[in-house]
């Protein structure tokens, strides 16, 4: 019997030395920080290179750190397949960092890892609200539209404050007196029509034209680290066209932009018709464009305390103009058949920490644009 197990432990140390592991090379090309970075591989590829079918059951470590990394697999289009694998890891200016990627046992997130999250509301009618350890959002769907108590027709983004970096939707709704501050923050932005914290429809002929309130969800992912989702439009009338829109959110942990991704058919002409992305408009918001770094950002006071800034972030090379209506501050692209609108959009409010004066504001979208414009470089090698 001694024998035998003298006989075994070599073996065993061999199959584990055998055991596929791969390097993820991740390079920061930018002299920009980038906290927070979503590393984003894809599944497939990682299956093959690691002889694993789950890649939950992927492990990522840092190069000499003894630490496994939060993962997220992502069925991007609800097959049962998942197609992404994300991690995040903090960048310095133009650092490059390698990580380890070994299979194991399935990494299952405790609700304390989760830093997203999003769901239907039915308790209240049917609103979509989602968050991170940053921002809070909801838009609203049908039913809202014919509630006798507190009717609504819009296809805004409503914005929720936070002053503290855990999720609270539940919480709020579940005690359903979130307009008031009770610690936490609230609800006290007033959407109503206006387009909210980057809400879209389509500019024709000097004139918006939104769509009415969204009636169909589906979540892809609530998270640890992303959280996505996707609304479906029922079709409206913009000037001499049929439109209808789907629209894909998502949002990372650590940041305060939210990525929109809308997809519209339409029936008659679309020579005309443009993509409006906004921003809701007061006589207390200050506006700041920057069509060059396609950045465009507001900042004003809170009644319940602090300050907020929102921004709508596009590509420079698709943006066509600025303008605004009675009710919003607008940015328009060029609708493209088959091709997805994306824009990014979000807030951030003084008493989180994160931001005090406005020049903080305009430091982290000068950041993001320049993050969006170019991309981290990442390299996988079989180990």
């Amino acid at each position: 019997m001694r024998n035998s197990l003298f006989a075994i432990i070599p073996a065993l140390a061999s199959v584990l030395a055998a055991a596929p592991s791969a390097s993820v090379t991740v390079r920061n090309p930018i002299d920009v920080a980038r906290p927070s970075e979503t590393i984003v591989l894809d599944a497939a590829e990682l299956r093959a290179l690691l002889s694993v079918e789950d890649v939950r059951k992927i492990h990522v470590r840092a190069e000499g750190s003894d630490k496994d990394l939060l993962i997220q697999a992502v069925d991007t289009n609800d097959d049962g397949v998942f197609e992404q694998f994300l991690f995040q890891a903090d960048f310095a200016p133009a650092q490059t960092r390698v990580f380890v990627l070994t299979p194991g046992d399935r990494q299952i997130a405790k609700v304390e890892d989760y830093k997203t999250y999003g769901r239907f509301v039915r308790e209240r009618r049917d609103d979509f609200a989602w968050e991170n350890d940053r921002i809070a959002h909801r838009m609203y769907g049908k039913e809202l539209e014919t509630w006798p108590r507190e009717p609504l027709v819009s296809s805004s983004v409503d914005v929720w404050t936070k002053r503290v970096r855990q999720l609270v939707i539940n919480n709020w709704y579940m005690v359903d007196d979130y307009h008031r501050e009770h610690g936490q923050g609230g609800d006290f932005y007033s959407a109503g029509a206006t387009r909210g914290d980057g809400g879209t429809g389509i500019w024709t002929g000097g004139k918006l034209y939104p769509s009415a309130n969204f009636r169909d969800t589906r979540v892809y992912a609530v998270g640890p680290i992303r959280l996505m989702f996707e609304l479906t439009y029922e079709t409206w009338t913009t000037g001499g066209a049929r439109v209808s829109e789907k629209k894909r959110v998502s949002l990372d942990a650590g940041h305060n932009l939210d990525r929109f991704e809308s997809r519209y058919t339409i029936d008659g002409n679309a020579a005309d018709l443009m993509h409006a992305v906004g921003i809701r408009k007061l006589k207390i918001t200050q506006m700041k464009p920057s069509p060059e770094r396609g950045i465009m950002r507001t900042w004003e006071p809170v009644r319940e305390g602090g300050e907020m800034g929102q921004a709508v972030l596009v590509d420079p090379a698709s943006l066509k103009s600025m303008t605004e209506d009675d009710l919003n501050f607008l940015m328009l692209t060029k609708i493209e058949p088959g091709v997805a609108c994306v824009s990014y959009s979000g807030f951030g409010w003084t008493p989180l920490g994160d931001f005090q004066k406005v020049e903080d504001w305009d430091r982290y979208l000068a950041d993001e644009a320049a993050r969006l414009k170019t991309p981290v470089e990442i390299k996988i090698a079989k180990q």
